[in-house]
């Protein structure tokens, strides 16, 4: 364990150096709103890979993979490494499609609300908010946990050095900010990455070492047939898919993205590099059963193994990997939520001027991360939450982007399906005491409650949708309305 005179400072420093970094580039070419939300098309194909892996590889890769790596072993670490690398991979599609009939568009909100009208837009706007600041909420606590672990540092005091300092270059620089610390942090966290694995593995003494009692005591983690594995890599897969379309960070890089062929190459480039990154994070996780460091709280697996073998410079290492990890997905989770209540509040309130709508952004970047902190402090687990985000992401995905593709499908079809959708997950859905066993309304013995949730919610509104689809005959929505109505803000 590292002392706690050494790791803040460590975690200080770290956090300034993207700080300065953060200010000084957004200070070389400060513009106005749309600058600050989007950066429209500045980005080529290598800095989109460079900010997609750094917005989506938060610290959650040293916890959630490794923390499924402990019970349900490598088909699900397969399912997470494919379900991360999925809705990159959608965006591919649906990101040129939606700059299209978008080409000035900033989020995906003003995509709904023209196209669906009001009540779908209330929906979806709640599903956004609600999911990125679970997300938030979960980075930060994420990193408190591990620096408590690694050096018993006050869950708060990480939360306030991180946070106000991650806030501080992101509610000054915006997006440009954040896109290019997520350079620098690209850049840091492959190597710093491979070397924590390298040093795990050499310091257990090789796989064949560490692997041999798990396969005596828990052979299913090591099996790609295990029930339970692929059920969670089935679920993770709809589950993360779903969350992630709604992430209004890559919604905003779409249009960062300089032209179509930039952003297919970056989302493509992107979904592959997670993939072994997960993969990584989840073997640490079965790492750690065959050390038995596991524990009480299997979410710090990954940080339980660190502290039993690493020695104290790799451990260092490790930290500052956690810091630099946790502060590229929080810069891009607080522009995000930012951005898509300042777009709607430019659209709503056109009379304010570029100077009111960017100190507005501003002010609600800095507002957000003082109930994360808060959150973050209290060392809550946020599975729960992240679950109940992600069914109910579940239940709106195909309802909402099916309106890109079936000119007839209207506002009042998309909230139908999304509503039939989310009260069939409801209905499967895990309790808090028994995630994965017992359903709220129904219980079922077939298949893991969280599988049949998501498919429910999924399965469900898929049909609606199709459904609703083939037997309304309505006249056809002009795609060519939202090249007028969705207008630059500046």
């Amino acid at each position: 364990m590292l002392d706690a005179g050494l790791a803040v400072p460590i975690a200080l420093i770290t956090a300034a150096v993207f700080v300065v970094a953060g200010v000084m580039y957004a200070r070389r070419g400060r513009g106005g709103v749309e600058d600050y939300l989007v950066a429209r098309n500045s980005a080529g194909s290598t800095l989109a890979t460079a900010t997609l892996v750094a917005s989506v590889a938060g610290a959650w890769i040293l916890f959630s993979p490794a923390e499924a790596g402990t019970w349900a072993g490598i088909a699900a670490i397969v399912g997470y490494g494919i379900g991360q690398a999925a809705p990159l991979i959608a965006f591919i599609w649906l990101g040129p499609k939606m700059r299209s009939v978008m080409p000035e568009g900033h989020s995906l909100t003003e995509f709904v609300w023209y196209r669906y009208g009001p009540a779908m837009y209330v929906f979806t706007l709640g599903v956004i908010i609600f999911y990125m600041f679970v997300f938030l909420s979960a980075e930060l606590t994420g990193i408190s946990l591990a620096l408590n672990l690694l050096a018993d540092v006050p869950l708060l005091l990480t939360a306030l050095i991180v946070g106000l300092l991650t806030v501080g270059y992101t509610a000054y620089g915006g997006i440009r900010a954040s896109i290019f610390t997520d350079g620098i942090q690209f850049v840091l966290v492959i190597p710093l990455l491979l070397i924590t694995f390298v040093a795990l593995v050499v310091s257990v003494d090789g796989f064949g070492t560490v692997f041999e009692p798990v396969s005596e005591t828990a052979p299913h983690l090591l099996s790609f047939t295990n029930k339970s594995g692929v059920d969670f890599g089935i679920t993770l897969i709809i589950a993360i898919l779903a969350a992630n379309l709604f992430h209004q960070g890559f919604w905003q890089r779409v249009y960062t993205s300089k032209d179509d062929r930039s952003l297919r190459r970056g989302f493509a480039a992107a979904g592959v590099v997670v993939i072994p990154m997960i993969i990584i994070g989840g073997l640490a996780g079965i790492m750690t059963v065959g050390k038995d460091l596991v524990g009480d709280n299997a979410s710090v697996a990954m940080f339980s193994l660190i502290v039993g073998v690493l020695p104290t410079w790799a451990v260092i290492l490790v930290l500052v990997l956690a810091l630099v990890l946790v502060m590229s997905s929080l810069d891009t989770l607080l522009n995000g939520i930012a951005s898509v209540v300042t777009t709607d509040l430019a659209r709503f309130k056109p009379e304010l001027k570029g100077a009111t709508v960017l100190s507005s952004s501003r002010a609600i970047t800095v507002v957000l991360i003082i109930p994360a902190i808060l959150i973050a402090s209290q060392g809550y687990s946020v599975l729960y939450l992240f679950l109940i985000a992600d069914m109910v992401c579940a239940a709106a995905l195909v309802p909402v982007f099916w309106g890109l593709y079936a000119p007839r499908f209207s506002g009042s079809d998309a909230l139908t399906a999304s509503a039939l959708g989310l009260i069939a997950g409801i209905l499967f859905f895990p309790t808090p005491e028994a995630p994965y066993l017992t359903g709220w309304i129904i219980t079922i013995d077939f298949a893991s409650q969280l599988l049949v949730s998501f498919a429910a919610a999924l399965g469900v509104s898929i049909v609606v949708s199709i459904v609703l689809t083939a037997l309304r005959n309505r006249p056809e929505y002009d795609f060519a309305q939202l090249r007028e109505q969705v207008r630059l803000i500046d």
